[in-house]
């Protein structure tokens, strides 16, 4: 199958980023300084798509987002060459964008589509490896070629000696999140009500839901956590200097650099309170 990942985000911009990990929001950063670590993120999650072997690297922002901006940004990754273009959303809800942004890519299997499948990651997963966007990949071609992916595929479209069938994964990440999601053309799912709905279910669980509804074949990923609020970045800064430390004895890990530099840059640390002594 041809293969393609998005990057989905918003063009960073002062104030309109990360702004619940501003102080303005109860958190402890300026907007300035989140508006860094967004773009700091987001190449780093672009770096590890673009690592990925025999894939289609694309880029989905904000409809209202500064294309000039996205374009210079994406200048300063290290194989801009990689990507193999850049498209806005139409707006509306996150569930139509994310729509539109699988739409875009997979056309509901028609002819003029620009992949199989697809894989989509947010913006703000600066943890993410390549090695999982390869086993969300490999997960993907195994599913749909199952008897139940080819079973309950919209319609039938040529794979070599078959056809491709249906198939999903997701990469949970914090509070009934998901930070990675992927499906194939023929995948009988949209995200109508995934994100936004009004019977208080997770993201995650109403994803599963509709994956238990049609019978899609389905596969978890390895967790990566996304940063939207202070606790979140609390969490990812030990993460950060274990992967930095990890390194040296794996070469293939993909280290945050950008991430990184901008924690040290700032002097974040994450601290956490002494337990209180047991009186005698």
């Amino acid at each position: 199958m041809k293969k393609a990942i998005v990057v989905f985000t918003k063009v960073p911009k002062v104030g309109e980023v990360k702004t619940r990990l501003t102080e303005a929001r109860g958190g402890i950063l300026t907007p300035e300084e989140a508006y860094n670590f967004y773009e700091s993120s987001l190449l780093d999650v672009i770096e590890a798509c673009i690592a990925v072997e025999q894939v289609d690297v694309w880029v989905c922002y904000n409809h209202d987002g500064d294309s000039a901006v996205i374009d210079s940004l994406l200048s300063q990754v290290s194989a801009p060459q990689k990507i193999t273009g850049v498209f806005s959303d139409r707006g509306g809800s996150f569930d139509d964008c994310m729509q539109f942004a699988t739409d875009y890519i997979l056309k509901h299997g028609a002819p003029e589509r620009l992949a199989d499948a697809v894989l989509i990651v947010g913006g703000d997963i600066p943890t993410l490896q390549p090695a999982i966007l390869e086993a969300a990949l490999n997960k993907l071609e195994n599913l749909h070629q199952s008897e139940a992916g080819q079973k309950v595929a919209t319609k039938q479209i040529k794979h070599g000696d078959s056809y491709i069938g249906a198939a999903l994964v997701e990469g949970a990440c914090q509070e009934g999140g998901f930070s990675i999601v992927g499906l194939t053309c023929t995948t009988p799912f949209d995200f109508h009500k995934v994100f936004y709905n009004q019977d208080g279910y997770t993201a995650l669980d109403m994803l599963v839901d509709k994956v238990k509804a049609e019978k899609i074949p389905f596969a978890t990923l390895e967790m990566v956590p996304d940063v939207d609020i202070p606790v979140d970045l609390a969490s990812l800064i030990p993460m950060l200097r274990a992967l930095q430390a990890s390194a040296a004895s794996d070469p293939a890990l993909l280290i945050p650099k950008r991430t990184l530099g901008w924690l040290e840059e700032t002097g974040i640390q994450s601290m956490t309170l002494p337990p209180e002594r047991e009186s005698v």
